[in-house]
């Protein structure tokens, strides 16, 4: 009997005779092909690197060109050790990505993209067949994607350009593999006699640049095309969103200090390495020229000067919106400040969860879910910018702070790079609704928002009633609406507006000294004008929404879009935005404005430039009133299609509906077209392909394959003798006016076809 030893290295024998007997794998032997492959995955782990920030490229790079090289040199050998080596490192990789999924459960995408490269690394090695070249293509393309899906600007257009440009050769180069035309060539022996003029016949090429090009300039008008009038969906569908690597260490560091606000222009350190705030609420100074001086606890409104553009956040969200930061409640007469600092809480996470559930007041308003993902281009104070009503914060610190006025902050600034998420459910703007809300204020909204320094009030209060026009108005919200316009109407913007003395009021001497000020004092004085008459009203700082790019899908937002806004409260519906600054609108991007074909409105307004101002303005006429009116209906259809269940079987029924009546207006248009290419023949064409296509809606077809006269004999065995007599005598008369240039009687034929067509009726 054999011992288990014995047996085991008998199996081995075996399976590894078996391998050695086995055919010989059937490599590709295409140089071109290969290298235009790994190129490919070159342009896809580029274009990763640029959208991620990433620096793969580095080592993946010439560790996949040394594999392509070696799989070429060593692609009729077997391989069998190296498989093995192979093998495993590929489940050590798989073993990291297991590790690192777990520490990236809100956003898998670059952690899958850095699996496909290390295992295209590993792959490179072994590359001898068509097949495996194609899993490159493939890992090529899923790398494009995913670069495609982090991008957040358009430094991924050209490596997307180039990989286009790169991908239709090589799939002609595969196409013709597949078909094994390689193959054929290679066997194609040229004659002796042949050879002497052989170097004057142009030499064959697979790819053809001229036919390789005008499928490129194809595709590319194509997808052009089909880019501009293709929705732009600025949000995200899905409930998987992006969140930053974990900030552990910063929030243990920071733990318990998110009281404070850092704003890296306003803020140096002290003795001891405490923070002090250089942003007092009064004195003369100056701005910072990249940091808004509004992110603080205490704002200074008595400071000028300009900050530097420069691009600070990147937002992808699903509206626009008035991205705010923080609230005021206390007016200090040339600033504002936050005094109660006491009301404050922290919220934690779970451990293996990014979420934070924030519990703000509720509104009676209706709400829509909004999705808003942020990145910080450059450091930003550490209080985090959201929608109105956030409820769920996906961000990567353990804890966060929440005050008394529902402003969030973080432990530690917000540093470039840095990617949070936040879902709000935002209330809809009715007019008609907040025209009901009663002015019924609970004594703390009393005493926290209508303050106002008493040696003003009594002054702020008649500008007030002047600028209502003594008017007598049913609601608050009233009220907000017409002193909101009238401030827009009767002050302007000083832009070489003086320093304030220390004992100067802001608001009394922009509305009776200058008659105006820099854009932030217009929210101060409405805010206090609205106080002085009862109305709660507070001062709120944030980021406008941003350019937004509709190749991305980002607003793009810079230092310089942020500002102060008069926030107004109304009873059981919560706290709304009105925005006195003139030039600007009324309010803030609402939840009714959306980007969804931004691409094809940019298109007709470069179109529209070069056309002279008659037609320009005659087409805009056009797209205002026709075009616009489609988007729209496309763009609310859409939003009620995914709007849930009831949504999307309407959205199915209709889908259903438009493709029954689309096969329908298909059939009729291919019959139109069949009758007016027919009317184009000769009559006797005519007569012989309608004698054709009525025979064949009654199932006799003709082969393509069989003369006239060969589909006549089948008709005897088909038909009864006076319908085949008729077939015959009408393909004879064709047969013989094509080939023998012989007239015909038409007007006879056409009698008799009506004779068979009757009969093929009546036989049915």
């Amino acid at each position: 009997m054999k011992n288990p030893s014995t047996q085991s290295l008998s199996l081995f024998q075996q399976f590894r005779q078996q391998i050695k007997s086995s055919p010989p794998t059937k490599t590709e032997e295409s140089v071109i092909f290969r290298i235009l492959v790994q190129s490919l995955v070159i342009v896809g782990i580029i274009a990763t690197d640029i959208a991620a920030n990433t620096q793969m490229s580095v080592w993946a790079i010439p560790l996949t060109i040394i594999g392509g090289i070696w799989s070429w040199y060593r692609r009729q050998h077997r391989n069998i050790t190296l498989k093995f080596v192979l093998a495993i490192g590929m489940l050590a990789v798989l073993s990291s990505f297991l590790i690192r999924l777990t520490q990236n459960l809100n956003d898998s995408r670059l952690v899958l993209a850095e699996l496909l490269v290390q295992l295209q690394v590993l792959h490179s090695f072994d590359l001898p067949r068509r097949k495996d070249l194609g899993y490159s293509m493939v890992i090529g393309l899923i790398l494009l994607g995913v670069a495609g899906t982090i991008s957040q600007t358009v430094a991924f257009a050209p490596w997307l350009l180039l990989f286009l440009i790169l991908a239709i050769p090589t799939l002609v180069l595969d196409y013709r593999s597949r078909l094994g035309l390689e193959a054929i060539n290679k066997q194609v022996k040229i004659p002796f006699k042949s050879r002497k003029n052989f170097s004057k016949t142009p030499k064959y090429s697979p790819i053809s640049f001229k036919s390789i090009s005008l499928l490129i300039a194809i595709t590319l008008v194509v997808g052009l095309t089909i880019f501009t009038l293709m929705p732009r969906f600025s949000g995200y569908q899905l409930q998987s969103f992006p969140v930053d690597s974990p900030l552990d260490a910063d929030s243990q560091k920071f733990s318990g200090q998110n009281k404070g606000i850092v704003n890296p222009g306003y803020n140096n350190q002290g003795k001891g390495g405490q923070e002090q705030n250089n942003n007092n609420s009064q004195g003369q100074g100056q701005v910072d020229d990249s940091q808004y001086y509004g992110f603080n606890t205490k704002i200074n409104q008595n400071l000028r000067g300009e900050m530097k553009p420069k691009i600070v956040m990147r937002v992808r969200s699903q509206s626009p919106g008035f991205w705010k930061a923080l609230s005021f409640d206390h007016y200090t007469g040339q600033g504002w400040e936050i005094t109660n600092e006491e009301d404050f809480d922290t919220i934690r996470r779970d451990k293996w969860s990014y979420r934070f559930s924030l519990h703000f007041p509720e509104t009676a308003m209706k709400t829509k879910k909004v999705i808003q993902s942020y990145t910080a281009v450059a450091d930003l104070p550490n209080i985090i910018p959201s929608l109105s009503t956030p409820k769920h914060l996906y961000f990567p610190a353990q804890e966060i702070g929440v005050d008394d006025f529902d402003n969030l902050r973080s432990p530690v600034g917000l540093l470039e790079g840095l990617t949070y998420t936040v879902v709000s459910y935002v209330p809809y703007r009715d007019r008609t609704v907040l025209q009901k809300s009663p002015p019924d204020y609970s004594e703390k909204i009393k005493e926290t928002y209508l303050n106002v320094p008493p040696e003003i009030e009594e002054k702020v209060r008649n500008q007030t009633l002047e600028l209502l026009n003594n008017q007598s108005f049913n609601s608050p919200y009233e009220v907000v609406l017409f002193l909101t316009q009238a401030v827009k109407q009767k002050y302007t913007i000083q832009d070489q507006l003086p320093f304030f003395d220390d004992s100067e009021d802001l608001v009394e001497s922009f509305l009776f000294k200058y008659e105006g000020g820099i854009p932030d004092h217009f929210a101060t004085t409405l805010t206090i004008m609205l106080r002085s008459v009862g109305i709660p009203a507070r001062l709120t700082v944030g980021f406008a929404p941003g350019k937004f790019n509709p190749l991305t899908g980002f607003y793009v937002v810079k230092n310089t879009d942020a500002y102060a806004l008069t926030e107004v409260y109304f009873p059981y519906f919560g706290w709304y935005t009105f925005d006195p600054i003139p030039g600007h609108d009324l309010f803030p991007s609402s939840l009714e404005e959306d980007q969804t074909f931004s691409v094809l409105k940019q298109f007709w307004n470069w179109v529209a430039g070069w056309l002279p101002s008659p037609v320009a303005n005659f087409f805009n006429l056009i797209w205002t009133k026709i075009i616009v009116g489609v988007i729209s209906f496309l763009g609310w259809l859409w939003r009620f299609i995914s709007s849930g269940l009831i949504g999307t079987l309407v959205g199915l029924l209709l889908l259903v509906g438009l493709g029954f009546f689309g096969w329908l207006a298909w059939g009729q248009l291919s019959k139109l077209g069949y009758y007016r290419r027919l009317a184009k023949l000769p009559p006797m064409v005519q007569l012989y392909e309608e004698m054709l296509r009525v025979l064949k809606a009654k199932g006799y077809p003709k082969h393509p394959a069989q003369t006239p006269l060969e589909y006549v004999n089948v008709s005897y065995q088909q038909h009864p003798q006076e319908q085949a007599q008729i077939i015959d005598e009408i393909s004879h008369a064709y047969v013989s006016w094509r080939y023998g240039d012989n007239d015909q009687n038409v007007d006879y034929l056409k009698q008799q076809f009506i004779a068979l067509v009757k009969s093929l009726k009546g036989k049915n």
